[in-house]
């Protein structure tokens, strides 16, 4: 037999150990096969060709794409979980792009790996054993759909709605929800999430459903825990919660109050169920709903106002309306998002993009004036109280 022009080659990993075998070249021609520069060609050629499964499986390629349970033990890890081996293992061959981009190694972003924003709302293990929901509007499916993702099955859920959109019937459909059934039996939650002039004409429907050992939520604007009470007369654990127009889009801002009954078990699946649509605070009188009405409640209303009013200010200085509405609507939209993602405080995040005698300072001097912007919201604050103790009932 012929001489193979080949010398096995042992591998050295950490501490000196024999990491594995391979066949180095020897002889004439093998200095041009080995080595770095040999190994970059290689990489430079296999660029120059459409991206497919590569054959050769040397350790300077990049394994197949195929989903991360598959991989066999014989590929190399990505580089990311493992830099010290960067020089053995596998070379990143996009260093701009994400690993999951170039092979979907790196595991989505998934219910426990969220934005900040969205940090402590992993409230899934609080959410009830059995649930009916009355009124699965526009308020009522947005909660649906936060429970739902937040791994609440559906077989828990009854949905009670005498005409239920298409969208929530295929919604309950697609999970297995129960939707009006005969006769539910007592739930360990019932969240109200009807029209509030609509509660007269539901109780007779939502009583029997209330029992001394549900907890009651209710999402109703202007329906006190006693007015609710008097509806439920079973009921003893009722908690009164005021949501925000976010909320559809699961960004919302809830203030919510319980009555002395309320266990803490109780309370923790309240909050469970309310964090399906945002940030939930919970206040030590039901008395402050109110306030919580007049900032939280209606104040999407007000910056919706300060889009509008800028936008307007816009054309007066001289910009054509539909430039003007654009960016006064993306300025709202994007420091709103700031503020969201960011841990500073607003004062904090207006001072930083202030310049000392600059075009925001001037402009902050007229709304930061004795007679700007702060009188002005603290009389619509009151006035939204106001109103809203008068129409509560």
């Amino acid at each position: 037999m012929g001489r193979v022009p080949r010398r096995l080659h042992v591998d050295r990993g950490r501490g000196g150990a024999a990491r594995r075998l391979r066949l180095r070249p020897e002889g004439a021609g093998a200095a041009a096969q080995r080595g770095a520069a040999a190994r970059l060609a290689r990489q430079r050629a296999a660029l120059g060709r459409p991206f497919r499964p590569l054959e050769q499986r040397a350790r300077g390629d990049v394994p197949p794409r195929a989903p991360a349970h598959r991989r066999r033990r014989a590929d190399a890890r990505p580089v990311r979980d493992h830099a010290e081996d960067r020089g053995r293992g596998l070379r990143a061959l996009l260093p701009g792009v994400p690993v999951r981009d170039l092979g979907r190694q790196e595991r989505p972003r998934g219910p426990r790996r969220r934005a900040v924003r969205d940090r402590g709302r992993g409230v899934s293990g609080a959410l009830p054993a059995s649930l009916i929901l009355v009124g699965a509007g526009k308020m009522g499916g947005s909660m649906l759909e936060g429970w739902l993702a937040d791994g609440l099955p559906g077989a828990r859920v009854t949905v009670v709605d005498p005409n239920p959109a298409p969208a929530m019937a295929a919604l309950c459909a697609a999970h297995g929800i129960a939707l009006n059934p005969d006769k539910p039996a007592e739930p360990e939650a019932l969240v109200l999430a009807i029209k509030p002039q609509g509660l007269e004409a539901a109780a007779a429907t939502v009583a029997p459903l209330a029992g001394p050992d549900t907890v009651v939520v209710s999402v109703l604007a202007g329906k006190t825990i006693a007015n609710l009470k008097d509806r439920l007369p079973r009921a003893r654990a009722v908690v009164r919660a005021m949501p925000n127009l976010p909320a559809s889009i699961r960004r919302g801002a809830t203030g919510a109050a319980a009555s002395p009954e309320t266990t803490e078990d109780q309370r923790r699946t309240a909050h469970a169920l309310l964090s399906g649509i945002g940030l939930v605070e919970w206040l030590d009188s039901e008395d402050l709903i109110d306030a919580v009405t007049a900032v939280s409640g209606s104040g999407p209303a007000y910056v919706f106002l300060l889009a509008e009013a800028l936008a307007s200010a816009g054309v007066a200085a001289g910009l054509p309306a539909e430039v003007a509405a654009r960016l006064a609507r993306q300025t709202v939209a994007g420091a709103g998002e700031l503020l969201g993602q960011s841990p500073e405080e607003p004062a904090t995040l207006r001072r930083n993009v202030t310049s000392p005698g600059g075009t925001t300072a001037a402009a902050l001097g007229v709304l930061m004036a004795e007679d700007g912007l702060s009188p002005l919201m603290r009389a619509a604050v009151a006035a939204a109280k106001n109103r809203a103790g008068e129409l509560a009932g």
